[in-house]
């Protein structure tokens, strides 16, 4: 067999792993063109069909499949190790990934990290927005932000903010000639925005307490959105109820813009937890990053 260039197998790993030429293409710093050449040179040289090429995008073939599996760790490791040597510099470098939503990105994560970048040049954060509960490893996130209760018990959970509340709110427009709910089970008579969760394939059941008891409701509604802001802008303009962070809102609260309802059974969530694989092998830029985002009360 010819010898296999190692470039050539690199470009292979990752639009096997993006399943897309353009993402991929970007990512190597080439045109597409010369990508979708290089993919073809290397099959080939290898006699085998390692990409089938719809319209829709590219995934790998089973041979195509086996060599990802087999070569990709390796891959892995090379570059792990030439990011660590990096950081072997005066200062941590590197890129670290994080998934998060856009309420914890905002009132977290860019506080926090928007101080610690200038101090750091050789340091990028990608943050990539998502309400999905998506597999961090397999996203080839380093880590991702959820509630406390929900980082799954092999993970490592760094607590980066303090516990909050999410509220119900609805504008004065909205609840004239209207009841206000008293019970969590009244909003099934209102309009609500409800939240669709990627990875569920659902809608979000709005959680309450008190006393001891829980109660979920899956709200209705003619809007169904994928993000807070979206719900909350609903909520402004007076088209129906929205269930959202309590710090979005206090200060529409506090100048008549919206009206909080149920405010007794709206109890505290466990504050926002960076989440990463235990076996995750650690580096000088990423402990930066966790360390600047732990929550130190």
């Amino acid at each position: 067999m010819a010898r296999i260039d190692l470039n050539n197998l690199a470009a292979f790993v990752v639009v096997a792993r993006e399943r897309s030429f353009t993402r991929a293409a970007a990512q190597l710093g080439l045109t597409q063109s010369s990508l979708s050449h290089t993919i073809r040179g290397l099959e080939a040289k290898l006699g085998m069909r390692l990409l089938t090429r719809t319209t829709r995008g590219v995934s790998p073939t089973e041979v195509g499949e086996r060599l990802l599996a087999n070569i990709g760790p390796y891959y892995e490791g090379i570059n792990a190790e030439l990011d660590a040597l990096s950081e072997m510099s005066d200062k941590p470098a590197g890129t670290i990934r994080i998934s998060a939503h856009d309420h914890a990105s905002s009132t977290i994560l860019w506080p926090k990290l928007s101080q610690l970048l200038p101090e750091y040049p050789g340091l990028k954060v990608e943050i990539s927005i998502s309400y999905g509960l998506i597999d961090i490893v397999a996203e080839r996130c380093d880590a991702g932000v959820r509630h406390g209760d929900r980082v799954a018990k092999d993970m490592i959970a760094v607590r980066i903010g303090p516990d909050f509340r999410l509220v119900v709110v609805g504008a004065p427009a909205y609840f004239a000639g209207r009841e206000k709910p008293a019970l969590p089970q009244d909003l099934t008579t209102h309009n609500c925005a409800n939240l669709r969760l990627p990875t569920h394939g659902g809608l979000y059941a709005w959680e309450f307490e008190k006393d001891g008891q829980a109660i979920q409701v899956q709200v209705q509604g003619q809007m169904i959105f994928n993000s807070t802001p979206q719900m909350l802008t609903a909520a402004l303009d007076g088209y129906g109820l929205a269930y959202v962070p309590e710090d979005l809102v206090q200060r529409d609260i506090a100048e008549g813009r919206l009206i909080q309802v149920l405010d007794d059974w709206c109890q505290p969530f466990p504050g926002y937890h960076l989440y990463y694989p235990s076996r995750r092998q650690s580096s000088p830029a990423f402990n930066l990053v966790v360390d600047t985002l732990r929550y130190r009360g």
